[in-house]
């Protein structure tokens, strides 16, 4: 059997590049359009100037567990806590009263970038005046490295006094208790309370051995006023050593503090500025590095906007196409369709050929 089609619904690629030949302009244009505009934005701006600080500090990464950063990304841990100490709102506004510049300009033109895997950083500004560009990158220095570090021993000094408050306290409680039961170091008057009996009962033998009757009445004399002593200190011993307790886990406590301010300023001593960092001569930004890293993208975004264009183009064409065309074929009107088979030239049943219906200029080319 013979079949006739309206059309294809294929499209290859020979449509593709008619379409784009005919809408050259648009593809073209739109780019160059946008490239232009870019590299005009920055030839006409104005003159940029850059300068890196370096920043290494290899006695705050790694080493002893008492450090701050240690372990295996001791280096990435300690970048990444120096890149958000830069753009951090205490840093920025202390760096911005140093040297005049807005909180927004410090923040567009400061960048920290990691060498490799070592703890070398650097930090590198990018600004208009090229008078603010030093400044700016040894106030930011100093201030970051402050903020990471004098901090810490600002948070061990407080822990300190802290511990110090609580040992104040609780020696304070037990000179209270003292004068409230009128004795003193009741712990040390119980344990030679006790040695005081046993010596007085091991008298006692010794004189009940040689017939010493006046010696023996002395002893268990001796011996009862002890235990009456006892008998008062005994009940308030718990008292007065939980108070001892609290005193030595105080004591304890300041002890810890203090060796962990020692740490924190023996850290913030290595974060010395003057000693860690190191500032790059300012020098002029190359125009042409930011044409590259400018002009390039751009120009891909337009031409991506400029296929978007073509593609809308085409489609609003073939919108007002369509009505057009349907209209010229109602005018011509279409073949009729034979409800019947028809004998070919065999005499048999027309199932040699089936003609569908075609409208238009495919009507004209079956015939």
């Amino acid at each position: 059997m013979i079949y006739q089609t309206v059309g294809s619904a294929r499209v290859e690629i020979v449509d593709y590049l008619r379409v784009a030949r005919r809408r050259l302009w648009i593809l073209l244009g739109v780019p160059l359009l946008a490239a232009s505009a870019a590299a005009l934005v920055v030839l006409i701006g104005p003159d940029r100037y850059a300068a890196t600080s370096y920043v290494a500090a290899p006695a705050l990464v790694g080493g002893t567990a008492a450090q701050q950063y240690t372990g295996t990304q001791a280096a990435s841990q300690f970048a990444a806590a120096f890149a958000a100490a830069v753009t951090a709102p205490q840093v920025v506004d202390q760096v911005a009263g140093d040297t005049g510049v807005s909180n927004r300009t410090l923040r567009d033109g400061l960048s920290v970038a990691q060498v490799g895997a070592s703890s070398q950083l650097t930090l590198t500004y990018t600004a208009t005046d090229r008078d603010t560009v030093a400044p700016v990158l040894t106030a930011t220095a100093q201030r970051a490295l402050a903020f990471l570090f004098a901090s810490q021993v600002n948070i061990a000094e407080s822990e300190v006094k802290v511990a110090n408050d609580e040992l104040t306290t609780a020696t304070q409680a037990i000179d209270e208790w003292e004068k409230e039961n009128k004795v003193r170091q009741p712990d040390r008057l119980y344990q030679s309370t006790l040695q005081e009996i046993a010596t007085m009962r091991q008298q006692r033998l010794q004189m009940q051995a040689v017939g010493n009757g006046r010696g023996v009445s002395e002893a268990e004399k001796a011996i009862t006023d002890g235990q009456k002593r006892l008998d008062g200190l005994g009940p308030k011993l718990p008292e007065y050593q939980s108070l001892l307790a609290q005193r030595d886990t105080a004591s304890g406590s300041l002890a810890s503090a203090r060796q962990g301010l020692q740490r924190a300023r023996a850290q913030s001593q290595a974060a010395d500025p003057a000693q860690v960092t190191s500032l790059g001569a300012v020098e002029a930004v190359d125009r042409t590095r930011a044409l590259v890293n400018l002009v390039l993208p751009v120009a891909g975004a337009g031409l991506l906007l400029a296929v978007l264009l073509v593609a809308l183009v085409e489609q609003l064409s073939r919108g007002r196409a369509t009505p057009a065309v349907a209209g010229t074929t109602a005018g011509r009107g279409a073949a009729p369709v034979p409800t019947q088979p028809q004998a070919g030239p065999s005499g048999r049943g027309g199932d040699d050929t089936v003609v569908l219906p075609v409208v238009g200029d495919a009507n004209r080319r079956s015939r």
